[in-house]
């Protein structure tokens, strides 16, 4: 696991001084190492996290002439399968590191040797012959590129503040983006809330030449329903998910240092632990995370993470989170996440984070599986969609102006206007609790208003509902949320948390040949009736507690909605003033204070809302005010506990 960086450009302004700082900005990406390679047109920058051939995997890596050039962040799982058929071929390596294979697959197969690449990743390929620069990231996006181009030159890394860092790149707010962050919780590739800083979008490449900058995709997912005759039975799918389950983690115990798992007491992370469990000889280190406060009891998973680690005797961690901690770490979080996310789980995967990073460099994670079996309620509610648009509509305004009186009811009420939305990707925007359209024309100013010029969120999801190609809500869904949701706000949260105490984070779920598959399903053994997750949780009924199976889902449930009527209450006035609401110029300050003030009585619970425009402050005075000139420091320690 690493970071990198780079630059391409043809009037020869790529020189050391400048990626120097760049390199700098994501030591706690790679404290172990660096390296840095330059030729005349080109600069390339790593820092590495040694996981596996600690002595012989230092970067760049040449191929045997030295003419292919390498930077690499992440891991190549099938490395020595390909390794045996290259050295057939007669190629000769000189470490024991998975990345080698990536310059001989080059020079074998060219730009398609991401094509044989299967594991999680992001590189950078100087080829001194023909003077192409290759960028490629994973097929799942698990880890991240971030690119600019100003002419012929492109600046590219691991992490924004890690472009702003090169002279040449500014940080300014990109307002359509800033559109997207308000409506979903995220920004939503290939933009990002940096006016001219894109994200190279999952199984993409980028190919430049010197003369023009090629985005191109390599790789993409097909869900589809398998016809009467090649449909196989349930057993038959059974036992070959479980098959592919077990053969992904196995891949992914592949590690020269300690390693442990994130253990949450869900489906998806505990079938993980208790697949290492079974291939492992010694205990499995599992991590989970708590709370303290009053009230925080009520969010806290750690009976059930407990339940596990007794049933499979794991050498089990605790962390637990006080508001306080919460106040001490926001700012911090928001640093390294790069941009805002209205997500205040993030506060407890950043402390699981340290924790883990107390005792391991690397851990397995349960990231994917709602994604590929079905696991959201909105999967489910959209099954409803078109008997409410059977509903007469004096009827639906009705209940709609109904639900109003009653704010608390806030995931039935996101439910219900969802449903009401006749079209398909309008309504997969407002199953999230986030402002839905009538709330987003609330806050912005006539200004921002009038400057977004009709700009429509639903555009992306339009698009990327329509390349589905699947006749199948279900599937609709599952393939939109697998290239938006899950690379932009949950693996992007996953990686930089992780990275930012310099651990290496694992997701067995997404192995891309298990993602084809699950993708190939029938819908019904991914939702099944009212059960969601069908399939693997028959899997799991195999491994766990039926307490584990069945109880209701909860996400990653953090008190915060509490704490910002208590503890946090001053932080989020701070952060959330009428005069800096006012000398930013975005929003409207009398709507800001309204949903503070309804928050604050529990007439409502608008702590999702609040703490996404509490993140966009803190962003914009790290990296618009500060140009992300260095990290903030926490002030206080977690509670440690060992079960």
């Amino acid at each position: 696991m690493c970071g990198i960086c780079g630059v391409y450009d043809e009037q020869r302004t790529a020189f050391p001084h400048l990626i120097r700082p760049m390199l700098d900005s994501m030591i706690h990406r790679g404290p172990d190492d660096e390296g840095i390679y330059q030729d005349e047109d080109v600069i390339l920058g790593m820092r590495r996290l040694s996981i596996i051939d600690l002595d012989g995997g230092q970067q760049p890596i040449y191929n045997e002439d030295g003419s292919v050039a390498l930077v690499f962040n992440g891991e190549i799982y099938n490395y020595r399968l390909v390794r045996a058929n290259l050295e057939k071929k007669g190629h000769r390596f000189n470490t024991n590191s998975d990345t080698e294979v990536i310059v001989h697959l080059y020079e074998e197969y060219g730009v398609d040797c991401v094509l044989h690449l299967r594991g999680m990743f992001a590189f950078a390929l100087w080829d001194t012959n023909t003077r192409n620069l290759l960028v490629a990231r994973d097929h799942l996006g698990i880890k991240p590129v971030y690119y600019t181009t100003q002419g012929n030159r492109l600046i590219f890394a691991s992490e924004i503040k890690t472009l702003l860092q090169h002279p040449a790149v500014e940080a300014r707010l990109n307002l359509k983006a800033l559109s997207d962050f308000l409506s979903l919780r995220y920004v939503p590739a290939p933009h990002t809330l940096f006016e001219d800083i894109m994200v190279l979008p999952p199984g993409h490449r980028i190919i430049h030449n010197g003369e023009d900058v090629r985005i191109e995709s390599y790789w993409d997912v097909v869900f589809s329903e398998p016809s009467d005759t090649t449909r196989l039975s349930e057993q038959e799918y059974l036992i070959q998910l479980e098959t592919m389950l077990r053969e992904s983690v196995e891949m992914r115990l592949m590690s020269d240092v300690p390693f442990g798992a994130f253990l949450s007491g869900g489906v998806d992370s505990s079938t993980v632990v208790a697949l290492m469990s079974q291939m492992l000889n010694t205990p499995v280190k599992t991590f989970s995370v708590g709370f303290r406060g009053e009230g925080a009891e009520d969010y806290s998973e750690l009976p059930y993470a407990r339940m596990v680690a007794e049933y499979y005797e794991t050498d089990h961690y605790e962390v637990i989170v006080t508001p306080q901690d919460f106040i001490a770490h926001t700012e911090k979080i928001a640093w390294h996440l790069d941009q805002p996310l209205a997500d205040y789980a993030e506060i407890a995967y950043y402390m699981v984070s340290e924790l883990a990073s107390r005792h391991v460099k690397m851990v397995l994670t349960g990231e994917g599986g709602d994604e590929l079996f079905a696991g959201y309620g909105r999967y489910a509610g959209e099954r409803y969609a078109s008997v409410v648009q059977l509903t007469p509509q004096p009827l639906m305004s009705l209940a709609l102006t109904v639900s109003k009186q009653f704010p608390r009811m806030r995931r039935p009420k996101a439910a219900l206007f969802a449903l009401a939305q006749a079209d398909e990707a309008t309504r997969h925007i407002n199953w999230l609790p986030n402002f839905n359209s009538e709330r987003k024309q609330a806050l912005l100013t006539d200004e921002v208003s009038a400057a977004l010029n009709g700009h429509a969120t639903r555009d992306a999801f339009a698009a990327m509902l329509a390349r589905s190609g699947s006749d199948d809500f279900l599937n609709r869904m599952l393939y939109t949320d697998t290239k938006l949701w899950l690379p932009d706000y949950l693996l992007s949260r996953g990686d930089k948390l992780t990275m930012s105490v310099s651990v290496e984070g694992r997701v067995p779920l997404l192995d891309y040949k298990l993602v084809e598959f699950a993708a190939k399903l029938p819908p019904d053994l991914k939702m099944n009736g009212g059960q969601r997750k069908y399939l693997l949780k028959q899997i799991s009924r195999r491994l766990l507690p039926a307490d584990i199976i069945d109880r209701k889902k909860k996400g990653f449930p953090v008190p915060v909605p509490i704490w910002l009527r208590r503890e946090a209450n001053p932080m989020m006035h701070d952060l959330l003033s009428s005069e800096t609401i006012k000398r930013r110029g975005l929003f409207n300050a009398d709507y800001v204070e309204m949903l503070i003030n309804e928050h604050e009585s529990g007439f409502a619970n608008h702590a999702t809302m609040l703490y996404g425009l509490m993140n966009l402050e803190l962003w914009q005075s790290l990296f618009i005010d500060q140009q992300a000139s260095c990290a903030p420091v926490a002030q206080t320690e977690s509670v440690e506990s060992v079960q």
